[in-house]
């Protein structure tokens, strides 16, 4: 006579029948034990600090010693204008000093960007599946390229007409002898203003991996985008003139449709 199968047992098989029907892939479920508390993720978040203080130190001492070279390059577009034997000035007795530490600073973060974006997605990695994993390479690859590139469209590009402008108003009676100190300040914010807008076809990417955005949805608002586009521009633009403005919207513009380029590329599909 067979014998009858005990309570666990039967508990055991309607389990092991529940796992088998699940809906889900077991690639995509996330076990208890992959969780991580609050108190981890504060451990994780002083890990990857430190990997990025790190990086900006060796990057800053780097910068340290060409900041005569990188110093020359970036004020390049201003002396263009200057007339000739015209020269920056600085007021202050610290204020070339501290304007050499800003300078190597500002190229400690460019030269360190491969680090911050890698620090940056192996923070969020633990929350991702397996299979959105391998994004890492593409997501620092493209976050740096695009951040170096809208920071050289501002360099040669936005700045000399800028420099121009502003270059324009002198007279008989009044030169134009810019300070060093909001020279740069101004440049700072233009070169990292680029480099984030720069980041849109980036950030349109894995927004429409994930379904979030579609290039129907980017199309069919694009005269709002084209209206944000230029009051951003002109926020961001130092000058008032129309010229430096559409400089500054145009590639603006292009990075949008480049955008529902991408988006209709790497959308989420629906499966028949």
């Amino acid at each position: 006579m067979a014998l009858e199968p005990n309570h666990d047992e039967r508990m055991e098989s309607l389990h092991d029948t529940k796992d088998s029907c699940s809906l889900e892939p077991k690639d995509s479920v996330k076990s208890d034990s992959s969780r991580m508390s609050f108190l981890e993720h504060l451990d994780e978040l002083r890990s990857r600090l430190v990997w990025v203080i790190g990086g900006l130190f060796v990057a800053f001492v780097i910068s340290l010693a060409f900041i005569e070279r990188v110093f020359a390059f970036i004020m390049r577009p201003l002396q263009d204008v200057l007339p000739e034997g015209g020269k920056l000035i600085y007021t202050e007795p610290g204020e070339a000093f501290l304007l050499y530490i800003k300078i190597a600073f500002l190229m400690a973060i460019v030269l360190a960007l491969p680090v911050l974006f890698t620090q940056i997605w192996l923070f969020v990695a633990p929350g991702l599946y397996s299979h959105e994993k391998r994004y890492a390479i593409p997501f620092v690859f493209f976050c740096t390229l695009f951040f170096v590139i809208g920071g050289l469209f501002s360099h040669f590009m936005v700045f000399p007409w800028a420099w121009r402008f502003f270059a324009g108003f002198s007279t008989d009676y009044m030169a134009f002898t810019p300070k060093i100190g909001p020279a740069f300040s101004l440049y700072t914010r233009m070169l990292l203003a680029f480099g984030v807008i720069f980041q849109l076809p980036t950030l349109v990417f894995f927004l429409a991996k994930m379904g979030l955005v579609t290039a129907r949805f980017l199309l069919r608002n694009i005269k709002y985008a084209v209206l944000l586009i230029f009051i951003v521009a002109a926020i961001l633009t130092p000058t008032p003139d129309v010229v430096t403005q559409a400089l500054m919207a145009a590639p603006m513009f292009v990075l949008y449709l480049l955008s529902i380029l991408i988006a209709w590329v790497f959308e989420k599909r629906p499966v028949d």
